[in-house]
């Protein structure tokens, strides 16, 4: 029988193109090590030269030691990598698109020791598609989930602050974290709320920082100077891995401690 009283997840923040993978490669371990990680997730919806994913890249993040990967807008970038969706159940999108839409949003994973760890993955809705509402989604899964486990954590994948704060107090209580992903740049504002989840607007992004938001810096300004679209290009300089540690408690589900991860 297992006595362990918390578990500690380490949450990746959206790994960038090829920057982004050989940052977590060079971190990942130290991390895991540092923190006694029982468990990690990572969003990796723009791993793929900065937008999208792969079945090949998803699978070398597998090989780094990241259990479960979600996504975003960007799960559908690559439409050979659709099928994988429906295939693997460590790689997840977002669960308020349409049920018809490839793959699955949420996943329950058991841990070494018999604990169980379930993971929802949502997009918001302002400024984004009108997909269906991320907030009765997710009490109507957290419902199901709960029979398995009292751990649970939500990827809440969406551009506007106020709809990723509305979301994590409605689920104060039922949930173990809400972190917020999608903008890239890490806020401030890390907290456990009074009934127990641990909460981040973004936990920013893992890859290159002398960027705009992992982009190419000349390429993005003449996207704003001249309204003009022009191919997204990774950017280069100042490699960071940023994302969250949550300690867990393993009975009840709260959260005891959230700590923002910026390195090196």
């Amino acid at each position: 029988m297992n006595h362990k009283k918390t578990i500690n997840v380490l949450f990746v923040a959206d790994i960038i193109g090829k920057p982004g993978f050989e940052t977590t490669q060079e971190f990942l371990p130290k991390l895991k090590d540092k923190f006694s990680i029982d468990f990690c997730i990572a969003n990796g919806e723009n791993g793929a030269n900065g937008k999208g994913l792969t079945e090949s890249i998803a699978k070398r993040y597998f090989d780094l030691g990241i259990d479960v990967v979600t996504g975003g807008n960007h799960s559908w970038t690559n439409a050979g990598f659709r099928n994988f969706l429906n295939l693997s159940k460590r790689v997840l999108r977002p669960h308020n698109y349409p049920h018809e839409a490839p793959g699955s949003g949420t996943a329950v994973f058991e841990l070494p020791g018999g604990f169980k760890v379930g993971i929802i993955n949502l997009q918001g809705r302002t400024f984004m598609y009108p997909i269906e509402c991320p907030f009765k989604t997710a009490l109507e899964e957290i419902e199901r989930i709960r029979q398995k486990t009292n751990i649970i954590i939500v990827d809440m994948h969406a551009e506007a602050s106020a709809e990723k704060i509305a979301l994590a107090w409605y689920l104060d209580g039922k949930v173990s974290a809400v972190i917020g992903t999608h903008t890239h740049v890490q806020t401030a504002d890390e907290r456990i709320l009074p009934k127990g989840t641990a909460y981040i607007t973004d936990a920013g992004m893992t890859g290159p920082h002398d960027t705009v938001i992992g982009m190419d810096v000349e390429t993005a300004i003449k996207r704003f100077l001249y309204q003009i679209p022009e191919r997204y290009i990774v950017g280069k300089g100042n490699n960071r891995l940023c994302g969250v540690v949550i300690e867990i408690d393993s009975e009840n589900g709260r959260a005891v401690k959230i700590q923002r991860i910026n390195v090196p």
